[in-house]
């Protein structure tokens, strides 16, 4: 059989197949722009069952591209907060204020123009054009790679841009005419419940019958994927300061600044301990040196705390970054001369901790485990764990410690643009804060913590 047969085959078969088990999504139930917009940038590298709810609450909060463009960036962060990739809040609210000043409101259907907006690349722009206005537009992403590949038994790197034009063309010429909305709908949905990435569900599948894939037996080899890089490991400390006095009842927090990434959200305050070898994930810090650490970059930034043991173990992940959290209960403290003493011994300890690290590696070449033999355990019999992934990106670490004369409790760090503030569990509505320090935060709330230390 021609592979102009292959095509019609998959066409046909995919759309018959599509329209009577194609999922009722509600982005699906309105033929409109707006909303099929934002699925799609909420969709990115997010499963489908995560996103229904995010895009319920958003579009119940932000009903129109005018609703997006004038509502309070704090708002619109608020109604992504646990999704990751907060640039992509960002930029849809900023492409909103475009499709405003621009196009009078209405979404463009002219393709330069939905590519210029912020934040849409070759896949969402085709998404839009062909599901909101069924232009023979193709809109090829991962999903659609993996199954072109397999039908067509396609071995070129789809991480290659050449590859990406080439699936794009075949793409392209696969749309029925007059049914780009429906087939581009459909091809996705192929790969979301069929020809999935580790276990394709052949036997079901509506195009198995002129699979090459299949029929060459490397439906579990194909796409031809080069592995990205690993994320870089890191140590991260973080403080859950508990107020005292006026403060009683609140923890500290502070806000990122109004540029770069993760800009303008809270977070609990923390520190890098030590960056990791590229390839190698390090130990924990123990404990004295780690607090005495943390200690020292909060009196660097204007405040008095003194921590009091490891509340939890956490990790962080990001897209190109794993931060190793070791999260430690702390309590506010006056601003007399006990804090500065704590700050200055922050640098003798965490120098002790290297050299014996350095050490003990050089003395035990070719034998890693003895490498880590002298630190101590960090924890408490308390201490709990929360694993969480996201992916987002880098937050910058204080900079260097350093002992500035001190006031009254002051609310801007040194000159880095961090924010920080005391909130209550009523303010937790209303910032909006990266999921691992959401849950940190909340779970310190629950009383989950109370017992550090005892």
């Amino acid at each position: 059989m021609g592979l102009m047969e292959q095509k019609r085959h998959f066409s046909v078969n995919l759309l018959d197949w599509y329209m009577v088990n194609r999922r009722d999504l509600p982005w699906r139930r309105h033929n409109n722009p707006y909303f099929t917009w934002v699925s799609e940038i909420m969709l990115q590298q997010t499963r489908v069952d995560t996103v229904i709810p995010y895009f319920n609450r958003f579009i119940g909060n932000f009903p129109t591209v005018q609703a997006l463009a004038e509502a309070p960036e704090e708002d619109v962060l608020k109604n992504w907060e646990g999704l990751g990739y907060y640039s992509r809040a960002r930029n849809l609210q900023a492409a909103a204020r475009q499709v405003m000043e621009l196009h009078g409101g209405e979404m463009p259907q002219d393709k330069q123009a939905v590519f210029a907006l912020k934040g849409v690349g070759p896949y969402t722009a085709g998404a839009i054009l062909s599901i909101a206005f069924n232009q023979p537009q193709p809109a090829v992403d991962g999903n659609v790679m993996r199954v072109l590949s397999r039908y067509f038994l396609i071995d070129e790197d789809i991480m290659k841009g050449s590859t990406r034009v080439l699936m794009e063309e075949l793409a392209g010429e696969l749309i029925p005419e007059g049914r780009a909305r429906d087939f581009n709908q459909a091809l996705m949905e192929l790969g979301a419940l069929v020809c999935t990435p580790k276990a394709p569900s052949c036997l079901t599948c509506p195009v198995m019958e002129q699979c090459s894939g299949r029929i060459a037996g490397r439906e579990l080899t194909l796409p031809v994927k080069t592995k990205a890089k690993p994320p870089r490991p890191e140590q991260r400390l973080v403080a859950i300061v508990e107020g005292r006095g006026a403060h009683r009842g609140q923890v500290l927090v502070r806000q990122r600044p109004a540029t770069g990434l993760l800009a303008r959200m809270w977070e609990l305050p923390h520190v890098l301990a030590a960056p990791a070898a590229a390839s190698k994930k390090a130990p924990p810090l123990a404990d004295e040196p780690a607090m005495a650490l943390l200690a020292g970059s909060l009196w660097a930034e204007g405040f008095a705390a003194r921590p009091e043991g490891l509340a939890t173990h956490a990790e962080h992940v990001f897209s190109h970054i794993v931060w190793s959290l070791q999260v430690y209960k702390c309590t506010e403290q006056a601003q007399d001369l006990e804090l500065p003493l704590i700050a200055a011994e922050a640098r003798a300890a965490y120098d002790a901790q290297a050299a014996t690290r350095e050490g003990s590696a050089s003395s035990s070449a070719g034998s890693p485990e003895s490498a880590t033999t002298h630190l101590s355990e960090p924890g408490t019999p308390n201490a709990q764990s929360i694993p969480t992934s996201l992916t987002d990106g880098e937050l910058l670490a204080p900079s260097d410690v350093s002992y500035p004369a001190l006031s009254t409790l002051t609310l801007t760090g040194k000159g880095d643009g961090l924010t920080y503030r005391w909130i209550g569990p009523e303010d937790m509505d209303k910032m909006a804060f990266p999921n691992i320090f959401l849950k940190l935060i909340s779970s310190y709330f629950a009383g989950a913590y109370e017992h550090v230390n005892e």
